[in-house]
């Protein structure tokens, strides 16, 4: 396959935007490098040891700024289009990221036209005066073509005209959009070409009919972009089905074709579509293609009123690839994004899968064809039916370099890719020619003389005028072929019963086996099932019970780790407050014995006596102060830790309700086991009864075998009393000119008759 690359000149704003970092760097005609640029993923990547900064890649034909259309054309699309021309089909598809020209190298300006619009000058300068006037020779699936009564040829005609007068005023002059008018001489687009001038290999009577037809792929459904938009947006297009003709070949049912006799018909048929087509703004592209838009020729060679051949040419302008986060889609752009980037990523799983399969061809592996609609459609192509080639578009900005670097291995790997075009002879090419109703009429130039005696009646075959007369065999002849072949007739019913009942017998004991092997593996496989189930349960619990026991012991020193007080320590402190309640106790009682004693004793000398009573009673009041508070302390000490304990019981109530559940999964999952040990109980049954059967059949099959062997033993068999065919051949032997005159036959048959005698 022939990959040509386009690098796409830097834009005002991205200049502005420091985009320039020299990423692309185009060596010579056919090699360029990329070099990362600052901050981009690949560059992070090498610097991390990870690949390298650096990438060099080859191609058939490197395109830089300064290359004009006119010199892409020719140094690109000129072969392919002497194919087109020759009877031979074509594909050109651009691809590469977003807001790197690919509309523009296929579409182009009204000032610099595209590919598109000089692949059809280029075809209706080759065709010349040679157009084909009518319409009633149409495409018809993919390589046919088919007949039009008058009926259908005024619908065709009144389709086209209705999309040419939709087209607005300012452009119905012949050039005026898509760069047509650009192309109005002759040698704009082959001033040396051989394609215009070179038809020795055309017979004089030959002419041509074009035929184009104009859709897009867009979220995985083929739109028509011939076919007038809805004015209700509330209703949606109608979807193309993607059908195959038989022959391996896709096409889109229904899909609209039109005939173009001139430039300015095909300049408004491109506005149309390009009207219809679906696109949108995102933040790399003020108007980004959301839909792959294929454009499809078909030249139809025709003489006299038989066609001869159909060529196929189909540009492809494929939606770029693109990353949301720097498009910034989201809603219905972002699943538009997500489908065009599905799309492409099967088309290049399609181009590895080509190239592994013809650099590997001991290993064949599968190619995703039918994933996606676009790789459905040109799967033909890419299989030798036609050549294919792709321009790969490229910007040069920094910020999409990850990108570009993606796209630019996905063109190696397209590169490798060698496509077998089978040299086949003209005349098995030649199109299937059919009739309004589809069924063929013409094969290869030559007339289907069953196609032709199906549409007539039996009484337009026979001639009411000629004669049926022949000669009969003698009847002793007649009656002796007719039991010669009763007898083949049985012998040949009797081999054909035991060849019947063999077949049955062998086959009934092929699917008997089958079944006893599959039910013994479903055994096995149930029983090992039922193993690892009940070993994950074990597991499972197990594991549970350790996280709850584990995640009890850290909750409990998490919220113990500060006031954790071991037994012993408690034991002693509680001992200590004891002590301490009866030292209070004794200081009561002391202080009131001492109270009641003063009262008792005579005032001897109260000087000497009061001062060492003031001085006792003071010690003693503080030390009843210093108990008290201890006390206090001790209590208030004993409070924390009965709350502790019950927090502690409380946990403990916690984690008993987390084991019950624990128990009550283990037992749903052990119900669930006897139920499926009860349905394997159901199979085995089952299967019991099967083979019952399948005895009983192999009794009833040796009971025929041996009503079949007395049968055989038995006298030739006795005539049926019923009257068939052949009692009535008799008669008619017996009596042929009494009856009644049947239908006459052809006169051949006597003719015959007499020449064998």
């Amino acid at each position: 396959m022939r990959v040509y690359l386009r690098v796409r000149p830097f834009s005002k704003e991205e200049l502005a935007d420091q985009e320039d970092q020299g990423c692309v760097v185009i060596e010579n005609n056919q090699t360029v490098t990329l070099k990362a640029p600052k901050g981009s993923a690949t560059l992070k990547s090498s610097e991390k040891g990870i690949g390298t900064s650096l990438h060099k890649f080859s191609f058939s034909q490197i395109f830089g700024e300064e290359m004009t259309q006119s010199e892409l054309f020719e140094d690109t699309v000129k072969s392919q289009m002497s194919d087109f021309l020759d009877g031979k089909n074509a594909l050109i598809f651009s691809y590469g990221v977003t807001n790197a020209g690919k509309t523009y190298t296929i579409q182009g300006t009204p000032k610099e036209p595209g590919i598109l619009p000089r692949v059809l000058d280029a075809t209706f300068h080759y065709i010349g005066g040679r157009l084909y006037g009518g319409m009633d020779l149409k495409p018809y699936l993919r390589n046919d073509a088919q007949y039009l009564d008058p009926d259908q040829v005024k619908q065709e005609r009144s389709a086209q005209a209705a999309i040419f007068a939709s087209v607005k005023e300012e452009f119905d002059s012949v050039g005026t959009s898509c760069g047509l008018g650009s192309l109005s001489s002759p040698s704009s687009c082959f001033p040396s070409s051989p394609l215009s001038n070179d038809q020795s290999g055309e017979a004089d009577g030959d002419q041509f009919a074009l035929w184009v037809a104009f859709f897009e792929i867009y979220n995985e459904c083929v739109y028509d972009l011939l076919q007038s938009r809805l004015c209700s947006k509330s209703k949606k297009r109608a979807a193309h089905r993607v059908c195959d003709d038989g022959a391996g070949n896709a096409y889109v049912k229904d899909l609209r074709w039109i005939n173009i006799q001139t430039l300015g018909e095909a300049s408004k048929l491109l506005q149309f579509g390009n009207k219809n087509r679906s696109a949108a703004a995102t933040k790399m592209n003020q108007s980004s293609s959301r839909s792959h838009s294929i454009f499809t020729m078909k030249l139809l060679k025709i003489n006299g009123t038989t066609v001869k051949r159909i060529s196929e040419f189909s540009l492809c302008d494929l939606a770029g690839s693109e990353r949301c986060n720097k498009t910034k889609t989201f809603g219905e752009r972002l699943k538009e994004a997500g489908n065009i980037n599905n799309s492409l990523l099967i088309l290049g799983k399609c181009i590895s899968a080509l190239r592994n399969n013809q650099t590997d061809r001991g290993k064949s592996s599968y190619i995703p064809f039918r994933e996606s609609k676009l790789t459905k459609l040109f799967q033909t192509v890419f299989c030798g039916k036609g050549r294919a080639s792709m321009i790969v578009n490229i910007n040069q900005c920094a910020s999409t370099y990850d990108e570009t670097l993606h796209v630019m291995k996905f063109s190696a790997v397209a590169k490798q890719v060698v496509q077998v075009i089978p040299t086949k002879p003209l005349g098995s090419l030649a199109p299937c020619l059919v009739d309004r109703d589809g069924k063929p009429l013409v094969r290869n130039g030559v007339i289907d003389s069953e196609a032709l005696e199906s549409y007539l009646s039996e009484d337009e075959l026979l001639d009411e005028e000629d004669e049926a007369n022949m000669s009969l065999l003698p009847q002793n002849e007649l009656v002796n072929i007719i039991e010669s072949l009763r007898t083949k007739l049985l012998a040949e019913r009797r081999r054909n019963l035991v060849q019947e009942l063999e077949i049955r017998k062998e086959m009934g004991d092929a699917m008997l086996q089958q079944l006893m092997e599959s039910e013994e593996l479903r055994i096995r496989q149930i029983e090992e099932q039922k193993e690892s189930y009940q070993e994950k349960l074990e597991n499972t619990f197990e594991m549970y019970k350790d996280a709850i026991k584990e995640h009890a012991y850290q909750c409990a020193m998490n919220n113990l780790e500060d006031d954790y007080v071991p037994l012993d320590e408690f034991i002693a402190e509680q001992d200590k407050v004891e002590a301490l309640k009866r030292k209070v106790s004794e200081l009561d009682s002391l202080t009131s014995g001492i109270g009641r004693g003063v009262c008792a004793v005579p005032k001897v000398d109260q000087l000497s006596q009061t001062q060492p009573s003031e001085t006792t009673k003071a010690a003693g009041d503080d030390r009843f102060k210093r108990l008290y508070k201890e006390k206090c302390a001790m209590e208030k000490m004993c409070e924390d830790k009965q709350l502790l304990i019950l927090s502690l019981e409380k946990r403990l109530i916690d984690l008993s309700q987390t084991i019950e559940k624990v128990r009550d999964g283990f037992l749903e999952k052990s119900a669930a086991l006897e139920v499926l040990q009860k349905k394997c109980d159901d199979q085995t049954q089952s299967m019991d009864d099967l083979m019952q059967q399948n005895l009983d059949k192999d009794q009833a099959i040796a009971s025929l075998k041996t009503a079949l062997a007395k049968f055989s033993q038995k006298s030739p068999v006795q005539p049926k009393t019923k009257r068939g065919l052949l009692a009535n051949l008799r008669e008619v032997v017996n009596s042929p000119r009494s009856s009644s005159p049947g239908r006459k036959l052809r006169k051949t048959v006597k003719t015959e008759h007499l020449s064998g005698q």
